[in-house]
């Protein structure tokens, strides 16, 4: 099993519309993915590790597929129109990571 855990970063002037995310974007990627993306989980960030330090991120989506190729079969087709969405819900640029999950 893997996941790919998708991080919008905060910084100065970041913003990220957490309803357009939730109501919008995510039912189209889930849709999009179908039966390949076994789970969706998102975080929304509220804070730092350190007392009144910032979120590192502001969001971040966690999504597990059986294998890399799973995932690559069924986000290759509709890749454009998945990162074509950004736009509408942040000014961030997203940082992608697959990791095989061990627990």
């Amino acid at each position: 099993m893997i996941k790919v855990s998708v991080l919008y970063p905060n910084g100065a002037n970041s913003n990220f519309d957490i309803n357009y995310y939730l109501t919008k974007h995510i039912p189209m990627v889930k849709q999009k993915l179908g039966s390949a993306c076994k789970s969706v989980a998102v975080e929304e960030g509220m804070a730092g590790g350190a007392p009144g330090a910032p979120a590192t991120y502001l969001a971040m989506a966690h999504l597990t597929f059986d294998s890399v190729d799973a995932f690559q079969s069924a986000f290759t087709p509709h890749a454009e129109a998945i990162m074509g969405d950004i736009p509408n819900y942040t000014n961030t640029q997203p940082t992608v990571q697959i990791s095989q999950i061990k627990m």
